[in-house]
């Protein structure tokens, strides 16, 4: 009878203990972090009256006959389930979504705590602490590298007030764009500009071609340039221009005279090399009854007969002698004066042919070493400085004296050829300048380049301040430009200018490079000066193949460290990561640089991985801390030491040490706290669900009570 109310007593103090888990419970449904217990109850050593017995022979089997003694609990789990993540509006709260606790310290890292509850602040020496004054560990930004080592041991979170960032000078400018490679573009400029005069090749310093500031550079392939509307000449081998500076003209020595008997005569005229028929031949017939004068005539209109094909006029003079004159400017007929063959004498002889040639034919070749610039036959040319070369051998090869010819021919400014005949001395002479398309034995008219270049016919008159103009010749281009920093914090412009000057069938295009600083700063240390030349060289399939120079030596000149080295990144070779040139409008889809100026400390945000983002009055931000997160085997055998705090045991296992996210760990929230995981409605449950359970102990006690009452009363 005893056995009971022992029983009962034994119920009761298991309830009480359930009860007070519950009301631990319900009293912390919002306290932030918190993980709910649960009180496991299990029963007491029993009284055996009998033990079990085995079956014999008939005889079956008993079963062992125990009472129990009553209740205990034998222990209490807290459920490590996931708190709802609740925003908070304040930066430095985090919350953890997912396994892993917050490692803080009282004693600078002596000996470490536990935490779910995020609600972290900076004191007032820039500590990292949570509500009980514990300091958040995890990994500070290392001075030297400017980065934050989470492999290093973990140490206190301090952030000093008033902090600030030194300026720090830029070592690699990053450029991503693509060069237009197509046969229109948007993006041009006027060629470089070439002087006058004869030029020593390849070009000097003396006698150079000049960008816009006037300093010497090798001048472009027009096969790559283009016209005013952005359209590509795409100038092929052979392709050119005819051009003369005066008519071809011809006097015949002998005058037409009045045969014995009527006589018919021909004349063939050699044609240009590149015309089919190659020859053109005029037929008439002197005749007995006709005058000198007359058969003068008969002859010259024979000739006019067939100017349509051979570009030749025929006139007669005083003296009856045929002037022949060709102005060159027909682009359909044959240019110059040249007799093949005459039937007899009337007055023309295959002497008669023009003493020079004054129409000549300018090709474009691939071939820079083998360009043609001097007086007399056909001139090949690759560059503008080229052909502005052979224009100006020819024009002055026409004086008897070519060195004291004034005639100049340029490439100005605008990039258009100009003409200038300023002196009227015995030298110098009247200029029809005519410029016709060429064509014939395989080679088709460029008519955009006919286009630009004819746009220079004109008369000009010795002496005159008239000039003439070609149309401008313009070069694909494209800069970008981005700031960069010294070693002060001081900006400066570091500007990029591609200019496209050749193209290669087999391997790609080639663009020259212009890299430029404004001055007083300067690039190089032996030979300073504000711009640097180089160039970038793409595959056929567009990719960058490479470029120069991959680096520059920056000095400010204003009391920063001098000889400032910044690398240029353009991309990788035979890839499409950089700089790129296809067939798409030329413009930079990414610039960025490494430096910054100095700056103070305006703010701080958390990301996910834990990083402490410092926001600076520069406009930087980078990671200043690293908060550390750890993990345990089994996170029920941690015990708490109340604050929100837990700490190790033997039965938790060592923490596991890293950053959030990785290796099991949670994600970070910043601005968020995570709540408790009591569920409100379970524990009132629970509460109702242990007061039934202490009522019936209780009763459990009064009935065994009643008991002994009646067994007491046996007596009486």
């Amino acid at each position: 009878m005893l056995k009971s109310l022992f029983s009962g007593v034994a119920g009761l103090q298991s309830h009480q203990i359930a009860m007070d888990v519950e009301s631990n419970n319900i009293a912390n449904v919002n306290t932030t972090g918190f993980k709910y217990s649960r009180a496991n109850f299990s029963d007491l050593l029993a009284q055996t009256k009998s033990i079990a017995t085995a079956p014999q022979g008939a005889l079956g089997g008993k079963n062992p006959v125990q009472v129990g003694l009553g209740s205990s609990i034998s222990s209490t789990t807290r459920i490590f389930s996931q708190g709802s993540i609740q925003n908070s509006g304040k930066n430095t709260d985090v919350a953890i979504q997912g396994d892993g606790f917050f490692i803080i310290s009282p004693d600078g890292g002596n000996t470490y705590k536990y935490t779910r509850s995020g609600d972290f602040k900076f004191d007032a020496g820039g500590n990292f602490v949570d509500n009980n004054g514990f300091i958040a560990q995890g990994w500070l930004r290392d001075k030297t590298t400017g980065k934050v080592d989470s492999t290093a041991p973990i140490t206190d979170i301090k952030i000093a007030p008033g902090l600030t960032t030194p300026a720090q000078p830029t070592a690699a400018v990053v450029l991503k764009a693509n060069l237009n490679s197509g046969p229109i573009v948007k993006s041009f400029s006027p060629a470089y500009k070439v002087p006058s005069g004869t030029p020593t090749l390849p070009f000097t310093a003396t006698q150079p071609a000049v960008d816009a500031n006037g300093n010497p550079i090798a001048s472009g392939d027009v096969g790559v340039m283009f016209n005013e509307t952005g359209n590509a000449f795409a100038l092929q081998n052979g392709q050119g221009v005819w051009a003369s500076f005066i008519s071809s003209t011809s006097t015949s020595t002998n005058a037409v005279t009045t045969p014995a008997a009527d006589d018919t005569q021909t004349i063939v005229f050699n044609l240009d090399p590149t015309k089919s028929p190659s020859t053109a031949t005029a037929t008439f017939t002197l005749l007995a009854a006709n005058s000198a004068a007359q058969n003068a005539s008969l002859e010259a209109a024979a000739i006019n007969a067939i100017t349509g094909t051979t570009g030749i006029a025929a006139t007669v003079d005083a003296n009856n002698k045929i002037v022949l004159t060709n102005d060159n400017g027909t682009a359909s007929a044959s240019h110059n004066i040249n007799i093949a063959s005459v039937s007899s004498s009337g007055g023309l002889t295959t002497a008669f042919n023009a003493t020079e040639d004054s129409h000549t034919a300018y090709k474009y070749t691939y071939n820079a070493a083998s360009a043609t610039t001097a007086a007399g036959a056909d001139k090949e040319f690759k560059t503008l400085a080229d052909l502005r070369t052979a224009l100006e051998t020819q024009a002055k090869a026409h004086s008897a004296t070519p060195a004291n010819n004034k005639i100049a021919i340029s490439v100005n400014a605008q990039g258009k050829f100009q003409v200038d005949n300023p002196t009227a001395n015995a030298d110098n002479y009247d200029i029809n300048l005519k410029i016709t398309g060429f064509s014939g034995g395989g080679i088709t008219e460029n008519t955009k380049f006919t286009t630009n270049m004819s746009a220079m016919n004109a008369v000009l008159a010795a002496g005159t301040a008239g000039k003439a103009f070609s149309q401008a010749f313009n070069a694909a281009t494209h800069s970008s430009s981005i700031d960069i920093f010294d070693s002060l914090g001081s900006k400066h412009t570091l500007r990029m200018e591609f200019r496209k000057t050749a193209v290669d069938t087999a391997t790609g295009s080639t663009w020259d490079m212009t890299v430029t600083v404004p001055e007083p700063a300067t690039i190089d240390t032996v030979a300073p000066t504000y711009e640097k030349k180089g160039s970038v060289r793409f595959n056929n399939d567009g990719s960058l193949a490479t470029y120069n120079p991959p680096n520059i030596s920056f000095s400010a000149n204003n009391g920063s460290a001098p000889d400032q080295q910044v690398n240029l990144s353009f991309g990788t070779a035979n890839a499409f990561d950089g700089m790129t040139s296809f067939d798409n409008a030329s413009g930079t889809s990414g610039i960025s640089q490494d430096g910054f100026t100095g700056g103070d400390l305006v703010g701080i945000r958390i990301d996910q991985s834990g990083t402490l983002v410092g926001s600076f009055s520069n406009g930087r931000s980078f990671g200043l801390a690293q908060i550390a997160m750890s993990k345990f085997t089994n996170n029920e055998g941690l015990a708490t030491e109340g604050g929100n705090v837990y700490i190790q045991t033997a039965n938790s296992g060592d923490p596991i040490i890293g950053t959030a996210a990785t290796a099991g760990r949670g994600f970070i929230q910043s601005a968020a706290l995570e709540a408790s995981n009591v569920d409100l409605s379970r524990a009132l449950t629970q509460l109702i669900i242990i007061q039934r359970g202490f009522q019936a102990n209780g009763k459990t006690i009064t009935t065994s009570d009643q008991l002994l009452q009646t067994l007491i009363g046996l007596k009486n």
